[in-house]
């Protein structure tokens, strides 16, 4: 299990199979607010999807192919952040995150990325991250900026979202370019 403590209040940790109910409220009391970004919102219809997806979570950690944490507040999930498509050989993955539309706007989601940023390039021995994301999405285009990510580059349609081909616009950030806020 990890578990990375962000301040009093927040906490990012695996997701355990005891999560699901809260983990699928989160997502059922967000779901229009998420549904325009994620494609996974839509097949989210049932707790029972949830468990699967904790248990495939779990298994993914285990192989060393991704890592799913929950954003704890106050012990609730809020929301979740996570790095996929590990690469090995080349030390690179890309990040996804999302959060409920109530803690919207209040520096959570950078707050936690700051501090998964810095775990990620500390202990897996990451050398690049991706933040991949629509162009209409100006809140994860303004986190990638925060961040310090350079955008690399335009992929044209080729993210399939709600019945449409959407552009998709990728992000990298070098572990030479990082400069934590921690630090």
């Amino acid at each position: 299990m990890v578990s990375i403590l962000i301040d009093n209040e927040l906490l990012l940790r695996s997701f355990q199979p005891d999560d699901a109910p809260a983990l699928f409220k989160a997502v059922d009391e967000s779901r229009m607010h998420l549904r325009s970004w994620l494609r996974w919102v839509d097949a989210t219809t049932k707790q029972e999807h949830i468990l699967q997806f904790i248990q495939r979570t779990q298994q993914q950690l285990h192989n060393q192919q991704a890592l799913e944490l929950g954003i704890f507040h106050n012990r609730d999930i809020i929301g979740g952040i996570g790095m996929h498509d590990w690469d090995h050989l080349l030390k690179k993955a890309q990040l996804g995150y999302w959060i409920k539309k109530e803690y919207e706007g209040q520096g959570i989601i950078n707050k936690c990325l700051v501090r998964f940023i810095d775990f990620l390039f500390e202990k897996p021995g990451l050398n690049k991250i991706e933040i991949h994301f629509m162009p209409a999405n100006k809140r994860s285009a303004k986190v990638a900026e925060r961040l310090g990510c350079k955008v690399e580059g335009v992929i044209r349609q080729s993210y399939f979202m709600n019945g449409r081909l959407e552009d998709l616009v990728i992000t990298g950030l070098l572990k030479t370019e990082w400069k934590s806020p921690n630090n």
